[in-house]
């Protein structure tokens, strides 16, 4: 069977990867792909007429590649699942696995998924919505401030704010509501309280009526370690705004009130080292079968779980599979994505097991950091980047570990960078510690000018 993969990144190479290994996959196109997405065997970017798909939200062309040339769809990010690419495959008669646009409200408004949670008894943190920008300033202001403040629709997964003082959550309201960072999907907030915790990226294959689950991973969301002054200290400075002068960025450093951005994935590890079986099935049972019998839910079910007390609470639904943590978690299935797919399709997932390899893997970004070019410095990843910056060192890279790319081309003199995130070094070892080795010595191979990446990955 042929498979398309709908991604733009790291996330949909190591998918058309996972494909790539199944005896009954004959070729694995991915739309519209990067300069990665033919690393690995099988594997190709889609074109029509020569030319490859333009972005994940050209509907039209991917539907028209899938109708005559693949057997199946799998679908990675969220925004063409919000725009009904489900619902469009599926009037063609494709088999696809994905939500369909009714059901992504789950991800794409975290006001309506936090009211609907709570309507059906799934476990949440406290939280109030607001539309007002002042309403949830005063709000916070009689809190304590450390709180979670959130954008209520798709930002690519930088519209959370975990805050711990009033300073930071007030901050954190203008850069949503007033100054429209996110554009629309910032009308409105969620305002939760923070919880302690461990915090979990859990996935579960669902087919409208089973599911079963389909691995877990710890996401590292700060786009920075917690003693890395120097590159929390050249991003604001990068960012160019008045209350962001060098004394000012120490005064808020030693203080401990300096944010630390959040990203859409600085790395993960897989599994999670701090789960268990006993808490697998709690989340299973409490979360996701509560939410597939009550929507029909079709896909992959990403969840992500904050356990305090030995007991789950919801921090946020996603309706995909979780990046950077696919690329740490699917390198360790053993079984067949395209069976897996199939039983999705057909609603038989309550025939098939799910197996991962005792295996861990680390899976570390190079991301695009501050630079200073010809429009001057920019902060870089997750705020404004160059791109266009040649990358040295992929294929010794490649020979030390899996390597998917987020963001490159390749020229005629070489691979290039073209976002913020660039490349996913995922190393794989019996131990932790072995896969950090592996993954951190690959990384050493590669260099493009500003890359950044964080050095705790796996450590705690």
């Amino acid at each position: 069977m042929n498979v398309l993969v709908v991604d733009a990144g790291g996330r949909g190479n190591a998918i058309a990867h996972a494909f790539s290994r199944s005896d009954k996959v004959k070729r694995v196109f991915v739309a519209p792909g990067n300069s990665g997405s033919e690393f690995f065997e099988k594997c190709e970017i889609a074109k029509l007429e020569g030319r490859p798909i333009s972005s994940i939200r050209d509907l039209e062309g991917i539907v028209k590649f899938a109708k005559s040339n693949a057997d199946l769809v799998f679908i990675g990010p969220e925004e063409p699942l919000s725009l009904g690419i489900v619902d469009k495959l599926e009037e063609e008669g494709l088999m696809v696995v994905g939500p369909k646009k009714e059901q992504t409200i789950l991800e794409a408004s975290k006001c309506w998924a936090k009211d609907f949670m709570k309507s059906i008894g799934v476990p949440i943190p406290d939280y109030r919505n607001f539309e007002d920008p002042e309403e949830a300033k005063e709000f916070i202001r009689n809190s304590s401030g450390k709180i979670v403040v959130k954008a209520d629709g798709l930002a690519a997964g930088k519209g959370v704010y975990v805050c711990d003082s009033v300073e930071e959550a007030l901050r954190a309201v203008d850069e949503i509501m007033v100054e429209k960072k996110f554009g629309s999907a910032g009308e409105r907030i969620v305002v939760e309280e923070k919880l302690e915790g461990i915090e979990v990226a859990f996935t579960a294959l669902c087919d409208g009526k089973n599911a079963v689950f389909f691995g877990h991973a710890k996401d590292y969301k700060r786009a920075f370690d917690d003693d890395d002054f120097e590159g929390l200290r050249d991003f604001y400075i990068g960012l160019r705004r008045k209350f962001y002068r060098k004394e000012e960025i120490e005064r808020l450093y030693k203080a401990g009130l300096l944010l630390n951005p959040n990203t859409g994935g600085m790395g993960a590890v897989s599994p999670h080292p701090e789960m268990s079986e006993e808490l697998e099935e709690k989340i299973m049972e409490k979360v996701v079968r509560p939410i597939v019998k009550r929507t029909g839910f079709k896909g992959v079910l990403y969840p992500v779980i904050m356990i305090v007390d030995n007991e789950p609470k919801v921090l946020e639904i996603n309706v995909r599979e979780c990046d950077p943590g696919a690329q740490a978690k699917l390198p360790r299935l053993e079984s067949d994505l395209l069976e897996l797919s199939l039983a999705v399709v057909d609603g038989e997932l309550d025939s098939l097991e799910v197996k991962f390899s005792k295996d861990f893997c680390c899976a570390v970004c190079a991301v695009s950091g501050a630079l200073k070019g010809r429009e001057g410095l920019k902060p870089g990843y997750p705020a404004d980047h160059y791109t266009s910056q040649p990358i040295k060192g992929i294929e010794e890279a490649r020979k030390i570990a899996e390597v998917y790319a987020n963001g490159i081309a390749k020229t005629n003199e070489g691979y290039v960078t073209t976002g913020g995130r660039v490349l996913t070094v995922v190393g794989k070892g019996k131990t932790l510690s072995e896969a950090r080795e592996k993954a951190y010595a690959a990384l050493s191979k590669i260099s493009f000018p500003g890359m950044r990446y964080r050095k705790t990955i796996g450590m705690y």
